[in-house]
C-alpha cells in the first residue's frame, strides 16, 4: 500500500506537513478529516483539491472523515476574503449541509475497515456555552500570535469583526473534539489553512497532552491567474448537475489548457502513474489530438455524475464539435441534454407539405438574424441540418428527416450549431 504523504507529493498535492506526519502515519492506520463551509448548498470544482485529499487518504489505508461546518459555517472562515461574510440562518446551513454529505458519498466509501465517516460540527458548537469555550479552549491562544497570522493581518487595514477573528479558535476546537470523539489524529486542508490547523493540533497537545498533525493541499489557479473552478465568465462549476449540467462540467475539463492537463490528471483523477505520464507524452508529441483532456474529462465527470450521464456528455461534445460526427446516430437522452445547452427553437411543420422552412429554422434558433442572412448562407453552402449539407435550392426540410421524428441539428459554418424540435400540436 503507498505511503500517503508519497502518494500526494508526486501528483503535486502535498503543500506542507507538520513534524512528526511522515512518522505517525507509518505507525498504522489514522483517521484524517477535512472541514467543508456549508454556506452554499453544493461544492464546486475548487473544493475538489480537498476531497481528493480525503480520497487518497483512504485508498492508503487511512480512514477519512469529512466534517460539515454547520457551526462554524453561521461564521465563516476569514482566510482569503476581503470582506466580512453574509451571515445566513442555521435552517440553511442544515438544507446546505445535507446536501453537500450528498456530493461528497460519491467519492468515499463509507463501510468496510476504512470505512468514512460525516461529522457535523453543529452538534458540539451549538450547545457550547461562551464561559466554558473561553475557559477551555481561550486560554490555550495568545492574542498577539493570533493577530500574526496571514487571515487575520491581511484583513487588519479593511477591519475584521470579532466574529470571524474567533474562527481560528472554533477550528482548533473541532479537531480537539473529533481527537476525542473519533479518535481523528490529523487534519487537512488548503494551503491558507496552514494557522488553522497547527492551532488545533497545539491545543490538543495543550490541553490534552495529546499529538495530532495538519497537512496542507496546494491552492490551484488557471495559467491565466483566475481561481480554479471559475469560467471565463466568472461563475464557478458545481458538482451539483442543476446548477452546473453535466455537459457544462464535461466541457469544463475537455477545454483545459495542454498546460494544465498533466496537473489535472494528478490531482484530480485516480489513474495510475504509468498512463499519467504516457499521457503527458501524448501531449508533448500530439497536442492537436487532444487526448489528455478527453481522458481527464470523462473520469472526473464519471466520478461526480456517474458513467450514463458522462457518456451522453461525452457523446453530445462530440456531435457539437466534430462536423463529421453523424447526429442521426445520436440516442433521445444525448438530444435532449442538448436542447438545454445549444440554442434552441420549436418548429412547426406545413401539414399540407410535412415540411419545415429552413429559412424560418435558421432565424428562429438564432443562426442568423434575418432571413436575408439565412438564404445568403444557403447559397454559400454552410448550412447543414441532421448532417446534410443544404445548397440553395433547399428551402425547407422534411418532417421526416428529423432525429427520432423530433430533431433538427442545424450548424452554420463549422462552429455555430442550434437545436430545433417539431412542435406537437
Amino acid at each position: 500500500m503507498p505511503s500517503f504523504l508519497d502518494e500526494l507529493a508526486w501528483r503535486g498535492l502535498l503543500s506542507q506537513s507538520t513534524e512528526g506526519a511522515r512518522e505517525a502515519l507509518s505507525r498504522g492506520s489514522v483517521s484524517g478529516y477535512v472541514g467543508f463551509d456549508p454556506t452554499g448548498a453544493s461544492l464546486h470544482v475548487g473544493h475538489l483539491v480537498q476531497v481528493m485529499g480525503l480520497v487518497h487518504l483512504q485508498r492508503c489505508g487511512h480512514s477519512p472523515v469529512a466534517l460539515v461546518g454547520g457551526g462554524t459555517g453561521m461564521i465563516g472562515d476569514p482566510s482569503g476574503r476581503s470582506a466580512e461574510r453574509n451571515l445566513i440562518s442555521l435552517e440553511q446551513v442544515a438544507e446546505n449541509a445535507e446536501s453537500i454529505r450528498n456530493q461528497l458519498e460519491r467519492f468515499l466509501d463509507f463501510s468496510g475497515a476504512h470505512a468514512a465517516r460525516m461529522r457535523n460540527n453543529a452538534d458540539w458548537l451549538m450547545p457550547l456555552t461562551l464561559v466554558t469555550f473561553l475557559r477551555d479552549v481561550g486560554k490555550h491562544f495568545s492574542v498577539n500570535v493570533m493577530l500574526a497570522r496571514e487571515s487575520v493581518k491581511s484583513r487588519l487595514e479593511t477591519g475584521i469583526s470579532y466574529t470571524e477573528f474567533s474562527y481560528m479558535l472554533l477550528q482548533a476546537y473541532d479537531f480537539q473534539q473529533l481527537y476525542q470523539r473519533d479518535g481523528v489524529t490529523f487534519q487537512m486542508g488548503g494551503s491558507d489553512q496552514w494557522g488553522n490547523i497547527t492551532a488545533g493540533t497545539e491545543l490538543i497537545r495543550r490541553s490534552l497532552g495529546g499529538e495530532a498533525h495538519g497537512v496542507t493541499l496546494p491552492l490551484i489557479t488557471t495559467p491565466d491567474g483566475r481561481k480554479f473552478g471559475k469560467t471565463a465568465e466568472g461563475t464557478s462549476v458545481w458538482l451539483d448537475p442543476a446548477r452546473t449540467s453535466p455537459y457544462r462540467f464535461y466541457q469544463f475539463w475537455i477545454n483545459a489548457d495542454d498546460r494544465s492537463t498533466s496537473e489535472y490528471l494528478r490531482k484530480f483523477s485516480l489513474l495510475p502513474r504509468d498512463e499519467i505520464e504516457a499521457l503527458d507524452r501524448l501531449i508533448a508529441e500530439q497536442p492537436e489530438r487532444r487526448e489528455a483532456q478527453a481522458v481527464l474529462a470523462y473520469d472526473v465527470t464519471a466520478r461526480v455524475h456517474g458513467i450514463e450521464a458522462t457518456t451522453a456528455a461525452r457523446q453530445a461534445s462530440q456531435i457539437v464539435f466534430d462536423r463529421k460526427a453523424d447526429p442521426r446516430e445520436l440516442p433521445v437522452s444525448v438530444l435532449e441534454m442538448l436542447r438545454d445547452e445549444l440554442p434552441y427553437a420549436r418548429v412547426m411543420i406545413d401539414i399540407a407539405t410535412g415540411t419545415n422552412s429552413v429559412v424560418d429554422l435558421l432565424v428562429s434558433t438564432g443562426l442568423v438574424k434575418s432571413k436575408g442572412d439565412a438564404r445568403r448562407q444557403l447559397q454559400q453552402g454552410a448550412v447543414t441540418v441532421n448532417g446534410r449539407r443544404l445548397g440553395a435550392e433547399d428551402m425547407s426540410v422534411a418532417a421526416h428527416e428529423a432525429i427520432h421524428g423530433r430533431f433538427f441539428l442545424v450548424r452554420k459554418g463549422s462552429r455555430d450549431v442550434a437545436l430545433g424540435e417539431i412542435a406537437v400540436t
